[in-house]
């Protein structure tokens, strides 16, 4: 397993990131216990969770994955070998707020008392004294939706981006978190957070989590040099498009226990040149390769990518996707690839 440095911080982290949200809703908690035991010992130690996990989100599935890790933690004692990432949820687009996640049923809000009670209530769910990356989830801004193709001006109706920084630094300073980064985010707010952090001596992002896969290249268009300048790298999430890269899903196939099959929440990679997209990728990598390690060894190769989050519900997935890391990437994948994105460009945003 490589390594790589989180951000300006000098915290290394796997490349390859453990992502936890099917815990609690797919997966057991003996489930998720053997996938970190498994990971851990693969030299997987960067592991990322959010208060609002199990995913898809409700209220009662909310924080069941953080207290399986936290459970995972007590029963053997090893947070001190994780780099442990959490997420406290924003307004953002995708949800429009969601009041069961806070005690007075109100709208998610990154305000201070907001994030107060959302790191309080992480680390307690977690069974630690401190997470090393604090993230945002979603803006607290109304931005673009999962899929949007356009732009759409929304009301500006946020918390500032001083005022949010100052409420993170206040738990910076306790030791409750250690570094902060952003999530579904786009370069306006990246850079804004970026200019008010050295403005006001603040906490620096360190990474932008953000969906990044073979059928949605769109964070090369503005956020990939923001990365690259300004440190700050890229967490890819839904590297596999949800399974799409697979091939599971062609041809019309459901397969049963598949998130499409239990929750159908898959339109996102349903849009027009997608199912085209993903078949090229799919028999590119079948003259050699499995498809999903395609799709993983193409993020982890990409200059401002600082780790790539995987996700698995079996353990023959997860021991795929961690075999991904190791395989050599060839100028000869590349350019196909390059070929596929030409004639497809993110049909998946």
């Amino acid at each position: 397993m490589e390594y790589a440095k989180l951000g300006r911080t000098d915290v290394s982290v796997s490349r390859c990131c453990l992502g936890t949200m099917t815990w609690g809703s797919q997966n057991t908690e003996a489930e998720a216990h053997a996938q970190m035991d498994y990971a851990l010992g693969r030299g997987v130690t960067f592991w990322d969770t959010a208060e609002m996990y199990a995913s898809p989100p409700s209220p009662e599935t909310q924080g069941r994955t953080e207290e399986y890790i936290g459970s995972w933690f007590e029963r053997t004692g090893k947070r001190q070998g994780i780099v442990l990432a959490s997420k406290v949820a924003g307004q953002g687009a995708a949800f429009g707020g969601l009041s069961w996640m806070r005690k007075d049923g109100s709208i998610t809000r990154q305000t201070r008392a907001q994030i107060d009670e959302a790191v309080e209530g992480s680390l307690r769910r977690l069974k630690t004294d401190y997470i090393d990356l604090y993230q945002l989830h979603w803006p607290d801004r109304q931005v673009r939706v999962f899929g949007g193709q356009t732009y759409k001006d929304y009301d500006q109706d946020f918390e500032s981006f001083g005022d949010i920084l100052e409420a993170l630094d206040a738990h910076v300073k306790k030791g409750s978190i250690r570094h902060i980064g952003v999530s579904n985010e786009f370069p306006w707010g990246v850079m804004r957070f970026l200019a008010e952090s050295e403005a006001k001596g603040l906490p620096r992002i360190a990474s932008i989590q953000n969906a990044y896969h073979l059928a949605n290249r769109t964070f090369e268009y503005g956020l990939a040099e923001i990365a690259m300048r300004e440190q700050v790298g890229l967490l890819a999430y839904s590297p596999l498009a949800q399974g799409q890269l697979t091939g599971k899903y062609l041809d019309g196939a459901l397969p049963e226990g598949s998130r499409k099959a239990l929750y159908n929440r898959m339109q996102r990679y349903e849009g027009p040149g997608a199912q085209e997209a993903f078949r090229a990728y799919v028999d590119l990598a079948r003259a050699g390769l499995e498809p999903a390690q395609l799709a993983l060894k193409f993020c982890d190769t990409r200059p401002f990518v600082t780790a790539t989050i995987i996700g698995a519900t079996s353990m023959a997935q997860l021991k795929t996707n961690i075999d991904a890391f190791d395989l050599t990437w060839t100028d000869d994948l590349e350019k196909a690839v390059n070929a596929i994105h030409a004639r497809q460009p993110n049909p998946c945003p």
